[in-house]
């Protein structure tokens, strides 16, 4: 999965809570899905605490939809 390096103008950061209910994902499979490069990567925010930037997270979601959407035509 490939993200932007630079975070946009605004851009929010989604603690991990909310990164599960806005994917449906649960905690063990997106730190699986990162490690494997199919889900944005978490940004450390200190020793004991990551965070998305939430328009990684909204593409994740939009790259979903259109595969979706793709596999039903």
């Amino acid at each position: 999965m490939e993200t932007s390096a630079i975070p946009r103008k605004g851009d929010n950061i989604l603690r991990l809570p909310e990164v599960e209910k806005r994917t449906g994902l649960r905690r063990a499979s997106i730190y699986k899905r990162a490690a494997a490069g199919t889900f944005p990567k978490p940004v450390r925010l200190g020793p004991n605490s990551t965070g998305w930037l939430e328009s990684e997270i909204d593409s994740f979601i939009a790259q979903a939809v259109a595969q979706r959407d793709q596999g039903a035509q």
